[in-house]
């Protein structure tokens, strides 16, 4: 059975959990979002670790701007643990999925805004950006590193 029906991936799931409650403000970027040195001049197989502790690693530059914490993105995605099992994959559901950027787990957050539409990234979250000690759905462990392949397509859905 899938981990996920079609409708909530990891990234779903990740919306719920990292959602905050609805009477609060949404949150802010994560410290060092913007403050990544040389963000702006990613390119190739350019890799950097966030203030944060995120390894981005650009794989293709994509043109545009950057999208903002506010913004609802359109993305294909594959999650894996670092010994390379994967827990979900939009590619293999054959669809992308939409989602406001400020309603995921903090790592997705942070990196996705040094992205660009068209752009591909590899990225590596640190468990207190991802899911912390309470794990996701039985399938992502408590404390767990995940890993991503995000190819951000487009910016407000």
């Amino acid at each position: 059975m899938r981990f996920l029906s079609h409708a909530w991936s990891v990234v779903g799931l990740a919306c719920v959990a990292a959602c905050t409650p609805p009477s609060s403000p949404p949150p802010s970027p994560p410290p060092g979002a913007s403050s990544v040195p040389n963000a702006g001049a990613l390119t190739g197989t350019a890799r950097v670790t966030t203030p944060s502790g995120i390894i981005f690693e650009s794989v293709q530059n994509g043109t545009g701007p950057s999208p903002k914490a506010t913004d609802t993105v359109k993305v294909h995605y594959r999650g894996t643990f670092p010994d390379g099992r994967e827990f979900d994959s939009s590619y293999k559901r054959g669809e992308p999925t939409s989602f406001p950027l400020n309603r995921v787990i903090p790592c997705w957050t942070e990196a996705v805004q040094l992205m660009k539409p068209g752009g591909k990234a590899r990225i590596t979250c640190p468990p207190q950006l991802a899911y912390g000690e309470r794990g996701a759905g039985g399938v992502i462990p408590p404390n767990a590193t995940l890993m991503f392949d995000i190819e951000l397509i487009s910016i407000g859905g």
